[in-house]
Order: structure tokens, then sequence, then C-alpha cells
């Protein structure tokens, strides 16, 4: 009877998970819907996704020059536009669904677009700086220009007097700026700081997409299922079309010319290739979902190998993460000025193009070059939407060793009220500000509620903040975040997204709580099996619009194949002040309710009384749950449901809590 019972939870559950293929369809087809509206607005701009278009793309915007500056930032636009949509492309696909050549693809547009978007701001600053004299400010003689939209910001100051008293440089209604020494002070340069939003330097050295042999240790059990369920559907297929074919063989034979036999015979041939459509289309959504399993997995599976060894003040990207952009900081020689002559412009221009001055030389006659090349004091602004949770590290980036540093750097001060930081610097190139990715891990609680339908709250708390985040239908909500238990504005609050877009942006705000697979070495974790882990995120899921689920003590004392949590269910939007929460302990195959409460004084696995085990959390909470909660449960969206399970299969509040 328990096994008859058990096949039937097991069916039901089934029955009630094909929302999670359901949603992945509605994303596949959104995305076609996409690409064709893309194709029918022939507004110019490339898709992303095809190769023709793109290497058309970046091949006219080559052989475009003489770029200004202000021109290059609207087209920035654009570029950063398709860059962003090839990173989610890689992102938003499964491994399972991409192939190798499109992933290398994809990954050669990213890097060819980011390279010549660099390439073309550096012939912009030399157009610019070809006009610094005529751009030369009454009071100081020297030129100061700054540029700024959403994504770049530049400052740029030219020195033409070449006054050796003139050390301390500042960028007018602003704190950034450079203490420079008396051998800059006298020498034709510029100084130029390039602050870019985004990170396209450490991107060049890791692109952060899943490599196929990390993914055949989980997909491959799946790839014979789906070759087998390919197989019958091929079958199945062939089959019924034999037995059409001698069907209209009789037909011919006999040469039955009675209109009514004719329209019975009509009909059953179409309701054998309806048949065998159903056929197919089941079998397809099975394949669908067992690829969706895997892809899921993967998000939960830790790497066996910790990352390569790093030398030291080497930056490991796996244990710190960049935030508020790369800011470009460089010395140049000042390009020749240009000059007047009877109604012409004239002016010198160089095949090689703008010049970075070394700073120190690497070749020097005077013995005393501490005190003749003395590091360069910087000042720069951090940027108002980044949160950092301790003072941010500066590094540098090693171009020969595609590298972040932290040598070369000292005196760092920051002060957060103005968000100012200070530093004196060795040599200049791309600088940024990194903090750890780890700062608000583990997770001190957490809670999954909901507040309508197809809509729930989740609250995560840590050492630092608490970060709320509403989700319906398939996007995502920043809804608050507490510093220190004072409420921060962020610029993500009230914006809608869908949820990999969201997760990126909250990261690059520094709002990181979406551990990777490397994530395990560098904190303490609860770790859970990876298949127990994702059953119990895909249930709670399926029963977040009535049910409200939250972190529990006893987590920690069971072993890795089995998960605690507290439940009750939660029909209102009112939150409850004490709430009568129940433990549920699962370990995918098996669900009880526990005799324990959360304040009890020791960890017990005995069964509440008047209580049986089931074989889902859905059937175990069906007992106990009231008619108005189970219809919510199963009226619930499809892609409502596969967005919560994302964002808990991306935060692993079983394991990182």
């Amino acid at each position: 009877m328990d096994l008859e019972r058990r096949n039937e939870e097991l069916e039901e559950l089934c029955l009630l998970e094909g929302c999670f293929p359901e949603a992945e369809k509605l994303k596949q087809e959104t995305r076609l819907l996409s690409q064709w509206n893309h194709y029918i607005q022939c507004d110019g701009s490339p898709d992303p996704s095809v190769a023709q278009e793109m290497n058309t793309f970046i091949s006219l915007w080559k052989e475009k020059t003489n770029e200004t500056f202000e021109e290059l930032i609207e087209k920035s636009k654009v570029v950063l536009n398709l860059i962003e949509k090839l990173k989610f492309i890689l992102l938003e696909i499964s491994p399972c669904d991409l192939q190798d050549k499109n992933i290398i693809q994809y990954q050669g547009s990213i890097l060819q677009l980011q390279e010549l978007l660099h390439l073309k701001f550096n012939v912009a600053t030399e157009i610019l700086l070809r006009q610094a004299s005529t751009l030369a400010d009454l009071d100081s003689g020297n030129m100061e220009k700054i540029i700024k939209d959403e994504n770049v910001s530049l400052y740029v100051w030219a020195n033409l007097k070449k006054n050796p008293r003139y050390r301390s440089v500042r960028f007018s209604e602003t704190q950034i700026g450079f203490e420079i020494p008396r051998i800059l002070a006298t020498s034709d340069i510029a100084l130029r700081l390039l602050h870019t939003r985004y990170d396209h330097v450490s991107t060049l050295h890791l692109v952060s997409t899943p490599s196929k042999e990390d993914t055949s240790s989980v997909t491959e059990p799946v790839k014979d299922d789906v070759d087998n369920v390919e197989k019958a559907v091929s079958k199945e297929v062939e089959e019924k079309s034999k037995q059409q074919e001698r069907r209209s063989h009789l037909i011919q034979e006999e040469e039955i010319k009675v209109e009514e036999e004719q329209g019975d015979i009509e009909v059953k041939m179409s309701s054998a290739e309806e048949e065998s459509e159903a056929i197919k289309c089941e079998l397809e959504m099975k394949v669908l979902s067992e690829t969706i399993l895997a892809a899921q997995l993967l998000l939960v599976e830790n790497s066996s190998e910790k990352p390569e060894f790093f030398e030291d003040n080497t930056v490991d990207l796996c244990q710190f993460t960049t935030l508020g952009g790369i800011y470009h900081l460089d010395i140049l020689e000042l390009p020749s000025q240009c000059k007047r002559v009877k109604g012409w412009m004239i002016v010198e221009i160089l095949k090689e193009g703008l010049q970075k001055y070394t700073y120190p030389p690497e070749t020097t006659e005077d013995l005393e070059t501490e005190n003749a090349f003395p590091p360069i004091e910087v000042t720069l602004e951090v940027h108002e939407n980044v949160i950092f949770f301790e003072d941010p590290m500066v590094a540098r980036w090693d171009a020969e060793g595609k590298h972040w540093r932290t040598d070369g750097i000292s005196n760092v001060f920051y002060k957060p009220k103005e968000r100012l930081v200070t530093f004196s610097l060795e040599t200049f190139g791309p600088l940024t500000l990194i903090q750890d990715a780890h700062i608000n891990m583990p997770y001190q609680s957490w809670e999954l509620r909901p507040l309508d339908v197809n809509k729930v709250l989740l609250t995560v708390t840590t050492v630092f903040t608490e970060i709320q985040i509403q989700i319906k239908e398939n996007l995502c909500m920043l809804s608050s975040v507490k510093l220190r238990d004072k409420k921060h504005v962020s610029v993500l609050e009230g914006k809608w997204m869908t949820p990999i877009p969201f997760i990126t942006a909250l990261k690059e705000a520094g709002l990181n709580i979406f551990p990777t697979r490397h994530s395990h070495f560098y904190v303490i974790i609860n770790n859970k099996v990876p298949l127990v882990e994702v059953k119990a995120y895909r249930q709670m899921a399926l029963l977040s619009s009535a049910f409200a689920f939250g972190w529990s003590k006893w987590n920690l004392l069971c072993n890795s194949t089995k998960v605690v949590f507290k439940v009750r269910e939660h029909l209102t939007e009112e939150c409850i002040e004490t709430p009568n929460w129940a433990i549920f302990m699962f370990s995918g195959d098996r669900a009880q309710r526990l005799k324990i409460k959360e304040e009890s004084e020791a960890f017990s696995e005995a069964l509440k009384e008047d209580t049986e085990f089931h074989s889902t959390l859905y059937h175990m909470l069906k007992d106990c749950a009231s008619k108005e909660a189970m219809e919510k449960v199963r009226s619930s969206n499809c892609q409502f449901v596969n967005s919560v399970c994302h964002m808990l299969l991306s935060t692993r509040l079983l394991s990182y809590s």
C-alpha cells in the first residue's frame, strides 16, 4: 500500500513540476519573438546571436574614423547593449543546450567589441588633446575637460604651461585629483582618468560560463535518457506513418468513392496524426524536463578543485570581486597642437597614435630614483550606486600576467561619508576597487513568504545587511536594503527585471548573496547533497504561493542528506508578529514533520504526533493545509514558480545559512 501511495504521490508531483518545462518553453518563445521584433524594427543594430551581422557591424565601425568623444559615448550605448545581450545569452541558455561553436562565437564577439571600444576611446582622447591649446583655462593656462554619461566619465588635464609649482591637479566641482612630482609638472604630458562603470578588463581573462567538462558529469545520465526518448519518438512516429501508408494503399486499391466512408477515413487519419503529435510533444517535454533538472543541478554543484595557486599580492577573482567599474589612469605624451595658418588648421598626426608617457622611466641616469620619481598621490570618487561593507582594497591590472595585483599601491585611505579613496601609486594603468565576494556569506537567516497571487517576498539577513527581494511571475525586484538596521536607498529599488539580469545587477551593486561553484572554498558552509537541495527548492517554489518558509537552526545539526526548515500556511499579505511555525525535514524522497520546535533544547528526528511520512514535501503539507491554500498552489503561474526556484537555487539558502 505504501509503495502504491508513493508512486501516486510521485506521479502527481511530476504533473505539478511540469510547470518548469512549460516556463522554459515560454522563455524560448520570448527569445524567438524578441529576435523577430528586432528583425522587423530594421533599426540598423545587429542581432548579437548572428555571427555575420556582428562581423559586419564591427567591420563598419572599424572603418569609421575621427569620432569625437561625445559621438563615441552615444555609440558606446549601442555597443554596451550588444555586449550585455551576448553575456545574458551565455548565462540564460543552459550549457547543455549551447554548442561549443556558439560559445566561442559569442565570447569572441564580446572580446572584439570590448577591445575595439577601448581603442576608439584612445583615438577620441587623442583628437581631444590635439585641441588642448584652444581649450586652455584662462586662469591656469592648462586644459581641463570633463565628459560624463551613465556608463563612462572622462577626466583629462593637459600640462600646457609646464609650471614647476603647479603640482596639485584637482578637477573642478569634484574631489578627483592627483599630486604630481616636479618632473611631470615640467613635462609635455596629459593626465587621463577614464572611469568606466563596467569591467572590460578582468572579464577578458575570466569569462564566467561553465565548461563542457563541468557539465558532463551532471548531464551524462540525462543525455542517455534524451537519446532513448528521441529514439522512442522517432520509432513511434515511424510506426504511425507506416500505418497511415497502409491505410492509404488500401484506400487506393479498393477505390472507395462513397463520401461518408472517405470522411470516416480522413477523421481516423487525422486522429492518428494528432495522437502521434501528442506522444511526440509529451516525450519532448520529458526531455526538456530532464535537461532543466541537469541545469538546476549545475547551479548547486560544488567544484572539486580549488582555483589555481595565486602568487602573493595577486587577486583571486573567485574570492574577490571588482566593484564600481574600472579607473583607467594614464600619463600621456601631449600630441602636437593644432595651429591656424592663413585660415587653415594644421596639425601633425603620428602613425603610432596616442603615446603613453613612461613613469618612472625604464632607464635613468639619476641614482636617487626614489626621490626623482616618487609615487603619485591619487584621489578617486567611489561610484554612488556601489555598496562597500568594509574599506575597499585597491588593485592594479598586470597586463603581462593578466591578473589584478595589490602591490605598487600604498597609503590607502577611505572616507566612507565622502565616498573618496586616496592612495599612492607607483605606476599608472587600469585600477579597480575590490571587495570580498563572500562578505555576506554565510547568511544569518532567511524567509520566503507569499505577498499576493503569484507574488512572494524573499528576505535574506547577513552580518552587515538585510536584503528583501520581491518575485512575481518572471520578474524580480529589490524591495529594500538595510545596512546595520538603517534603510539604504539603492538605485535598483523598484526596478523589475528577469532573474539573471537582476542577479547581475545586485552583484555589480555590491549586494552579492549568490554563491559560485568555488564559494565553498572561502566560506564555512552547511553542505547538502545537490539532488536533495534541488528537490527541496523545486517543491518550496511550487508551494510558495500559499506557504511561508524560513531558516531553522536545526538544519545545521542534521546530516548532508537532509534539510530542515520552518513552514507555515500564509494566505494573507500581513506579516504575523508571532507566527506558528512547524519544523519539517526533507531528504529528497521522504518528507516528515518533526516533533521539535525551533525553541526546543535538543535536536530530534522524532515524528510529530498524528502525522505520517510522505514521499514529497507537497503531499506532506497537503495533509495539514486548508483547501484554499492547496487551490492557490495548484493555480500558481508556471513562470512565477520557475523564477522563485531560480532565486532559491542562486542563493542556496539551505547550504549557505
